[in-house]
Formats: C-alpha cells, structure tokens, sequence
C-alpha cells in the first residue's frame, strides 16, 4: 500500500478517535481535557478552538467528507456562545488564528458567512498595530506595548491571503509591513531562529531565552505567503533558513524527535510547527532532512505516543499522560494530517 494512503488512513483514525475521545454534544465544542470529570470547560481556550477548526479542514481537504464542514459549523457556535456570542477577543493572535482558520473554511465552501467571520475579525486584528517598540502588532488589547512573534507573524500570513484572495493591495501592505517589523525585532539575523517576544515586562527587552517551535512555524509561514505573492525569493530564503535552524535545534540527529514543550498552550505549539514545515516542503519538495524529520516523528507518534484509545501524548516518543490536553491531541492528530497530505513519502526518502 503507498505511504501516502497509508498515512491517510491513519489520519482519519486519529480524526475519528478524536471525536470519540473529545466532543462535547451539548457545548458544541471539543473537551478541554480526556478524562474531562466535569471541570474540564471551565475555563474556556479560545484559540485551541480555532485549531479544532483547522483540524477538522484538514480532515475535509483530505477527504472531501461534507461531516466536516457539518462538525465545523457546530465549532463555531459553541465558540461563539461561551464568547458572549462573538467571535472577537481579547487577544488579538487568538483572533488571528480564528480568522486563518476561517479563510480556510471560506476556501472550501465560498460561503459569505465565512468571508463576513474573517472579515470583522481582521478589521479588530488591525487595531493591534501601534507605535511602542517601533511598530508592530500588539499580543492583546489591554497589553498594547507588548509585541510578540505570535501576534505579528500570522497576521502578515493572513494579511497576505487576504491579499491573494480578494486582492485589496491594502492588505498586501500590511502583510509586508508586520513582516519587516518582525524581522528587525525579532528574528535573529546570524541564524534566523525567532525569538518570541519584546517588551513583555515594560523593559523592551526581548526574551531571548523563550525558545518556542510555534515562533519558527509561523515566521515560516509569513514568508512563504510573501514569496507567493512577490516571487521575491529572499522571501524564500528566510523561510528555509528558520527551518533548517529550528529542525536542527527541536529535532537534533541521532533521532530527530522533537521534545515535550509542555502543557497546557504549550502542547499545541508542535502541531503548529509541522503545518508550516509542510507548506515548506510543498514549495521545495527537495528539503529532504526536513521531511525525514516529519515522518520520523509521525511514526514515534504512531507506535510509542498513542494508546489504545487513539489518546495522543505530549511526548512523540510517549508514554501518553493519564490525562490527556485538547492542546496535545491536537498537535499529534495535525503531525498525521500533515504527513498524510505530503505525496509519494516515506521516512526512507
């Protein structure tokens, strides 16, 4: 049997075995945590959500199965019920996140009602950007001095899709804006390893020792946006040099797994990393230690991270833990969509 069915066959296991494990009927949402016992809800984790929905297109792209984009829908109306009926927050990457993964969803349907959901939420991400620190996009609305990679790198990825889809030259110039300013703040300009944020503590400092994989993936993803749209291959460059730097440090030879980086959001962070790894190795199919990386990892997951109820450890090399996070499933069900989607591989290749 190829890999690539192979590998989708054991996407949709996991997608099944998630929603066995995960879904709450009566929330319209996935359970914060396998056992939930009650209290799992409590606090409500927008962005996971927004995930969830990625998650789940992933399924669709994979499939085509219209329960999908039915399960979606469900998604967004217990994300926006336990959100006071919005889907606007006050963080302004947790909207970021929601928006990209709409678009998505927009992409698949054309239906309005996801154009609309994007729309309104970019219009909201855009009053993230001011002056402290020289520009640059704010992390929430009542921390404006506060910039980070994870508010600024996806909203230049979803600025530039915005831009390759509706084609207001507009976003195009936000997209190019937030890019640069991330990249004179907080891209190391030896390596091209990205650090997180600046200015956290009111000092401007920037934490260098905050070493995230989520950093690297959506720096990735920013620039290979731009490249599509420019053919500027600089662009290009930039991507695949943070790649190659943070699969060298995340994932080191003998092995190549990459570590538990901790709980709660922490868990999701992985998951992150390999969709924009995966993107990368659609534009250069000839990375070849970077799609080894991907498949050793999937197989780890596959044999040693996952128990006999599809429940999916922190650790890629397990065990899995007695309770398991949305977070951490989420980020081991997206390692398996994303192997599944990459043609005609193997971890021999």
């Amino acid at each position: 049997m190829a890999q690539q069915m192979i590998w989708g066959i054991r996407a949709e296991t996991a997608q099944e075995e998630w929603i066995y494990n995960f879904w709450n009927e009566q929330l319209g949402i996935m359970n914060q945590m396998e056992p939930c016992e009650g209290t799992c809800n409590d606090h409500f984790v927008y962005w996971w959500h927004a995930h969830v929905i990625d998650a789940l297109a992933d399924g669709f792209e994979r499939s085509r199965n219209p329960r999908y984009l039915a399960r979606i829908d469900r998604v967004i109306e217990g994300v926006k019920r336990l959100s006071g009926d919005t889907l606007l927050h006050n963080y302004y990457d947790d909207m970021e996140w929601m928006a990209l993964a709409l678009l998505r969803v927009y992409d698949a349907t054309k239906l309005a009602v996801y154009k609309d959901h994007v729309m309104n939420l970019w219009e909201s991400i855009k009053t993230a950007w001011n002056g402290h620190c020289g520009g640059g996009m704010a992390w929430k609305k009542d921390q404006l001095d506060y910039k980070n990679t994870p508010a600024n790198a996806p909203a230049s990825i979803l600025a530039a899709r915005l831009y390759q889809r509706f084609g207001d030259t507009e976003d195009f110039e936000w997209a190019v804006r937030i890019y640069r300013w991330t990249k004179e703040n907080l891209v190391d300009p030896q390596t091209g390893f990205v650090w997180d944020g600046m200015n956290r503590l009111g000092d401007g400092k920037i934490d260098y020792d905050w070493e995230y994989t989520y950093c690297q993936g959506v720096w990735i993803g920013a620039g290979l946006e731009l490249f599509a749209i420019t053919g500027d291959t600089a662009y290009l460059s930039d991507a695949v040099r943070t790649a190659e730097t943070a699969t060298a440090r995340f994932a080191p030879d003998p092995g190549g797994i990459m570590a538990d980086e901790g709980e709660d959001d922490c868990g999701l962070f992985k998951g992150i990393f390999v969709r924009y790894l995966r993107d990368l190795l659609r534009i250069r199919p000839d990375l070849h230690p970077i799609r080894r990386m991907l498949f050793r990892n999937a197989e780890a997951l596959w044999n040693r991270s996952r128990n006999e109820r599809g429940l999916i450890g922190r650790s890629w090399q397990g065990p899995v833990e007695p309770k398991v996070q949305l977070s951490a499933q989420l980020s081991g069900l997206m390692l398996l969509e994303m192997v599944a989607s990459l043609p005609n591989a193997a971890p021999s290749d």
